[in-house]
């Protein structure tokens, strides 16, 4: 069984906003040892309805993954549809006791020993680099990609203009979210995860994004990608929220210094005295 060490981070900016509504997390477990949970989300609706929206999935998935052991719920697939059918139910009826139409994005990634599994909705992103290259990108679910997969892409490009944060699915709109999963095994040395909203990857294209991951630890990493998408946003940018998750070597073992013993029954041989 392969075995890493796990290094992470997080790192959040207001970017050019009034108010952050972006929310990142990183959540252990006893009830899941050896695992590590990782979520962003970002918030829509108004002021206050897109901070909910995005607390709740945050406070959600943290108490799901405390709470719920994967025996309990069918494994950890099920683990993160229950998170996103949870904080999709409580944005709902907070929306409906407030008036308002808060909803949220979500992207969560489980990592456990060589495995990992991750969910997404809306258009918050999910990267996966290995070796310097990208390994898996999540598909934005906007009405722009949408008439992309349709093959309109005048009605696309038009759309990515002037229609860009048009979803077509994320938690609390009224349909259901169609949330997509997906899992990688056989996890090596190296492998990079960036869990990301649009205020960040709106500015990087994917190579320079699995340069950064591969040259740099995570913190340097975070670092990196929200200095230059400040520059880059030129004082008009969005929230900012993004999560580095990266597989490392484990350090060697360190050898114990070694010692003879003597038993009583066991006689010095050549020559050496038998301690006291």
């Amino acid at each position: 069984m392969s075995r890493f060490k796990v290094t992470a981070c997080t790192a959040e900016h207001i970017g050019d906003r009034a108010e952050q509504q972006d929310r990142v997390a990183l959540i252990t477990s006893k009830r899941h040892p050896n695992a590590l949970l990782a979520v962003v989300a970002d918030g829509m609706g108004g002021r206050s309805g897109g901070r909910m929206a995005s607390d709740q999935v945050i406070s959600t998935a943290d108490h799901v993954f405390q709470e719920l052991a994967e025996s309990d719920a069918g494994g950890l697939r099920a683990l993160l549809e229950q998170i996103a059918t949870e904080a999709h139910t409580v944005i709902r009826l907070t929306a409906l006791s407030s008036e308002k139409e808060p909803h949220s994005t979500i992207v969560a990634l489980i990592v456990r020993k060589d495995y990992a599994i991750w969910a997404h909705a809306g258009d918050s992103r999910l990267y996966l680099f290995r070796g310097g290259r990208l390994l898996h990108r999540t598909a934005d679910q906007t009405y722009a990609a949408h008439l992309e997969a349709e093959g309109k892409t005048k009605e696309a490009e038009h759309a990515a203009r002037h229609l860009k944060h048009v979803l077509v699915s994320a938690l609390g709109v009224t349909r259901p979210p169609a949330l997509v999963i997906d899992e990688i095994d056989h996890l090596r040395v190296g492998d990079a995860f960036l869990l990301c909203s649009d205020g960040v990857w709106a500015y990087f294209d994917d190579q320079e994004l699995a340069s950064l991951l591969h040259s740099l630890t995570p913190r340097e990493a975070s670092e990196h990608i929200v200095r230059i998408a400040r520059e880059r946003a030129q004082s008009r940018g969005d929230n900012l929220a993004l999560a580095i998750v990266k597989l490392e070597a484990p350090e060697p073992t360190k050898r114990l210094p070694t010692a003879t013993l003597w038993f009583d029954d066991e006689p010095p041989r050549n020559g050496e005295d038998k301690p006291a």
